[in-house]
């Protein structure tokens, strides 16, 4: 699950305003729908409008929150972003970066998901100094992480991760980080929108390590699994879609996949449009959907990040959304969409 701070924007003020209660409120309705929540991790967000600060406010209000929460579960992102992009940036400016926000989540008991990093992206040389940074890492984190490798479709400066730009070079030294780790690692996050890579790396996991799907196109058929096994999710859809998949992944843990097949599939081309190129931009989306359904007053996003898509966009959206059965108050929605159709009318005029 990968959800934002409900922020609004002071246009005087670079940083976001954030709605704490709302934000919190909305962990709440992902916990009572039995979802876990994967909190302040998004790359594509950190650092593109939520800077560190906000995002170290973010992780230890709801690790504080989710202990006064019968059944809470949530991990934590780990990254770099608090390092500006600069040319001249080091491998120990890049760990010791990680390890002040890894410190940050295990101060407050919590479970670690460990980013990729942008700063990294930019000083490595090759796999040999993502091997060493992260098992260094992984060496001392207080328990298992989860890894996540994020494709560049979703941050273009992620392009040749883990030392190259092949894929199937790629995922070699993920797998020789994974089976040097494995006692570190709970498992993998794969975001690539390309279940070619995640059946791979999913065959090759050491027993006990997970895949983590975050594959937003091919998510159904990669849960649903194969006789070699499955992926779990951990995936931004989730966030909209979260009533409906609460049923689903239901029916599917008590073994009825044709009726899992029947209510989540339908999710899948809403997630399309939504993570539809560029897909950075899949944030609007989503957001625009907490909007409709009550979750946020506004639909008002850090860094005006809502005006990266157009009204042909969240139309579609709208109307995907009604079809496979997320919008929890039809009246509402209809409202609210009514009004943004009117204000880009408006606008265009």
């Amino acid at each position: 699950m990968v959800i934002d701070p409900i922020a609004t924007v002071d246009p005087w003020d670079a940083s976001p305003a954030i709605d704490w209660d709302s934000t919190l409120r909305f962990r709440e309705h992902l916990w009572s729908l039995g979802f876990k929540v994967a909190e302040a991790m998004d790359t594509a967000q950190r650092g593109m409008g939520v800077d560190w600060p906000v995002a170290r406010e973010l992780i230890r209000r709801s690790l504080r929150h989710a202990r006064t929460v019968p059944g809470a579960d949530l991990a934590c992102g780990a990254g770099t972003d608090q390092l500006a992009a600069a040319p001249d940036l080091t491998l120990v400016q890049v760990e010791a970066a990680y390890r002040e926000q890894i410190g940050v989540v295990e101060a407050e008991g919590g479970r670690v998901i460990l980013m990729a990093s942008r700063a990294l992206a930019r000083c490595a040389r090759g796999p040999d100094d993502y091997l060493s940074l992260y098992g260094r890492l992984l060496r001392d984190v207080s328990q298992p992480v989860v890894l996540h490798w994020l494709g560049e479709m979703f941050d273009p400066t992620l392009s040749g991760y883990w030392g190259s730009k092949d894929l199937a070079a790629a995922l070699e030294t993920v797998v020789t980080l994974i089976r040097d780790n494995a006692g570190r690692i709970e498992g993998i996050k794969v975001s690539l929108l390309d279940a070619k890579w995640e059946l791979e790396l999913r065959r090759r996991l050491p027993p006990g390590v997970k895949m983590y799907t975050g594959d937003d196109f091919n998510y159904a058929e990669l849960m649903a699994g194969d006789a070699q096994g499955h992926s779990h999710g951990l995936l931004g859809i989730f966030d909209p879609i979260a009533p409906v998949a609460a049923v689903a992944l239901g029916e599917l843990a008590a073994g009825n996949t044709a009726r899992y097949r029947e209510l989540l599939d339908p999710t899948v081309a809403l997630s399309r449009e939504i993570f539809r190129a560029p897909t950075r931009h899949y944030k609007a989306g989503v957001v625009f959907l907490a909007w409709l359904n009550g979750h946020q007053r506004h639909f008002s996003m850090a860094g005006g990040a809502q005006s990266a898509r157009g009204a042909v966009h969240y139309a579609r959206v709208f109307e995907l959304a009604d079809q496979c059965g997320v919008l929890s108050d039809p009246d509402l929605a209809c409202r609210r969409m009514q009004s943004l159709l009117s204000l880009c009318a408006g606008v265009e005029a």
